[in-house]
């Protein structure tokens, strides 16, 4: 069974591309609804967004270090 010790410790990397995924929704929805384009736009949205959220979770990792 794993250590819930270890579980802690990626919670906060998770939490940073959750957080970049929910933004990247909401601004490829108000893209896609301005441009009539939603499904486009909010799939471009949910890959920038975990893209940043992601970078964002490896700054945070390496300026701890």
């Amino acid at each position: 069974m794993p250590d819930n010790e270890d579980n802690k410790k990626k919670i906060p990397n998770q939490k940073n591309t959750g957080i970049g995924v929910g933004m990247g929704i909401a601004i490829g929805a108000a893209i896609g609804a301005a441009t009539d384009n939603a499904g486009l736009w909010i799939a471009l949205g949910i890959a920038i967004g975990a893209g940043i959220g992601t970078s964002v979770s490896s700054i945070n990792k390496s300026d701890k270090k």
